[in-house]
Order: C-alpha cells, then sequence, then structure tokens
C-alpha cells in the first residue's frame, strides 16, 4: 500500500501550523519575552532556519500568532449582515468564548496585555483594535441606518465603550478566572447593550 506524499503546499502548511502551535505553547508558559525562534523552531521538531524563512523575525512570528490567535475568536459572524443583531451576537459570543479560554485565546490576551510594556507589540495591536472597532462602528452604523439603533447612538464613542468593556473582561479572565463567570456574565452584558441601542417605538 503507498501513501500518497504531500504537496510542497502541505507540507508548508503543515510546518507553519506546527511552528504557530510551539510559539503559542511558549507564549502560554513563559510569556512573549522568553519567544526566540530557535526555541520554537525546537519544540516544532524544525530548525530555527525554517522559523526564519516562515516568519522572518521574532516581529514577524508574533504577528502572525497574534492574527491566528484572534480569528475566528467567535465564530459564526462571518455571514450575518452588519447590524444590531450581529453586533448582540459579537458581544455574546465574545464573552462566551472567554468562558473556555483556550490556549489561543489566553495567548491572545496576554499578548495584548504585554503590549502595555513592550513597544514592539503596539502596532500590531493597534492593527488587531482598528479592526474590530471598524466591525463595531459598521454593526452601529448599519443599525442607525434600518432603524434598529437608536439616532442618537454615537458610533466612534459607543464602538469604543463596547470594544473596552469586553477586552476588560478578557483582562480580568485572564487574571483572576474564578473572578469571572462567563455564563452568567454574558446575558446581562448583553441585555444591557440591547437596551442601550435600541430605537423603541414612540
Amino acid at each position: 500500500m503507498t501513501t500518497a506524499r504531500r504537496t510542497q503546499q502541505e507540507r508548508r502548511d503543515l510546518a507553519e501550523n506546527a511552528l504557530l502551535t510551539a510559539a503559542t505553547e511558549l507564549v502560554a508558559e513563559q510569556g512573549v519575552r522568553s519567544l526566540t525562534l530557535a526555541r520554537v523552531g525546537e519544540r516544532a521538531g524544525y530548525s530555527r532556519g525554517l522559523v526564519t524563512h516562515h516568519f522572518g523575525s521574532k516581529q514577524g512570528l508574533v504577528e502572525h500568532l497574534a492574527r491566528s490567535a484572534q480569528s475566528g475568536f467567535v465564530p459564526g459572524l462571518g455571514d450575518l449582515p452588519p447590524g444590531l443583531d450581529r453586533l448582540l451576537r459579537l458581544i455574546d459570543g465574545y464573552i462566551a468564548a472567554l468562558g473556555s479560554m483556550d490556549l489561543r485565546n489566553k495567548v491572545f490576551l496576554m499578548l495584548w496585555a504585554e503590549s502595555a510594556t513592550l513597544p514592539e507589540l503596539v502596532p500590531i495591536f493597534h492593527e488587531r483594535a482598528e479592526v474590530f472597532l471598524a466591525d463595531l462602528r459598521e454593526d452601529l452604523t448599519a443599525g442607525i441606518a434600518d432603524g434598529t439603533v437608536h439616532p442618537g447612538v454615537a458610533p466612534e464613542e459607543t464602538a469604543i465603550a463596547v470594544f473596552g468593556q469586553l477586552r476588560g473582561i478578557g483582562l480580568q479572565r485572564l487574571l483572576d478566572p474564578g473572578l469571572v463567570d462567563t455564563e452568567r456574565l454574558r446575558g446581562p452584558v448583553t441585555a444591557h447593550w440591547r437596551r442601550a441601542l435600541t430605537r423603541h417605538s414612540s
């Protein structure tokens, strides 16, 4: 019985996933300051040179790590049109995802927290924040346009408030998991934003 040989792209994808997994584990165990290309390669069973080939530098590796950790944080939103419903599902799903606190979620929050003291992380998380805020603004603007969100709501400022609350809950969950019961919290937080944003009939 012959085994089909992997294509070059399959081998590349396999190696990249293994390296990102190794980097995720190392950050979770010891923080981003301890991360080196050599240690990632050793953990994944590859050479340091292959890590450099895939990511270029530690900065490039951390950027890939942050993007891969955030992508799909709240599944099921991609096919929904912008608006109040998508925003509320995002809030509820984000808090629910914090409840599982899997390794990728934990590492993203660790990197975000460390960006306050590591200048090399600032551009990465500034970009990630802008993407998140843009989605929130889009939902709020669409909701105002279709009449589900109160016209007096300011999309820019409200997006920042939602963003700050969700990231704050995430940070607290990271620092003291026993204090944050996400299953109890998600309902009241989502209900608060529904009441605050919904346009009620006269």
